[in-house]
């Protein structure tokens, strides 16, 4: 399977080569169709996984290739219930030693899932828009029962 573009830059995947028309898929669609093969070109600097993975939204990539555990999950989701809190009410709030919140912290605002900000007692978290909108991509999808 190879990544391939037509001629608008939209990216598919391969399927089947013919002589006149290829049959492309759609990542984001899932949908078949024959394009002629004069409108598509290889996509070299693209896998064809990387190009499958384009069907899910790129605020959850973010959000799926930075957060590694549950614990970084639930200070996502506890800043975004709660926040935005200061790191002082974090690490007494939590669980969470001061070097391991620290280097989640710096980690997940380098992914641009937090910012800093102030809050009343000083310097604080707050999740940004794309951890926002990853979150709740991810919540509407779960099928676990929330207890209210």
């Amino acid at each position: 399977m190879k990544s391939v573009q037509d001629n608008t830059g939209k990216r598919y995947l391969l399927l089947k080569h013919s002589t006149d028309a290829s049959l492309v898929r759609d990542p984001a669609t899932g949908n078949e169709c024959y394009i002629q093969n004069d409108r598509l070109e290889a996509v070299d600097e693209e896998s064809p996984l990387e190009t499958a993975a384009r069907s899910v939204d790129e605020p959850v990539v973010t959000l799926l290739t930075n957060v590694h555990d549950t614990q970084t999950l639930g200070l996502l989701i506890e800043l975004a219930e709660r926040g935005p809190l200061d790191v002082r009410t974090l690490l007494d709030a939590y669980d969470l030693c001061e070097s391991d919140l620290h280097g989640r912290l710096t980690v997940l605002t380098a992914a641009g899932l937090l910012e800093e900000t102030q809050v009343a007692s000083g310097r604080g978290y707050r999740i940004t828009e794309e951890c926002a909108t990853a979150l709740e991509a991810i919540r509407n999808g779960s099928t676990h029962e929330r207890s209210e």
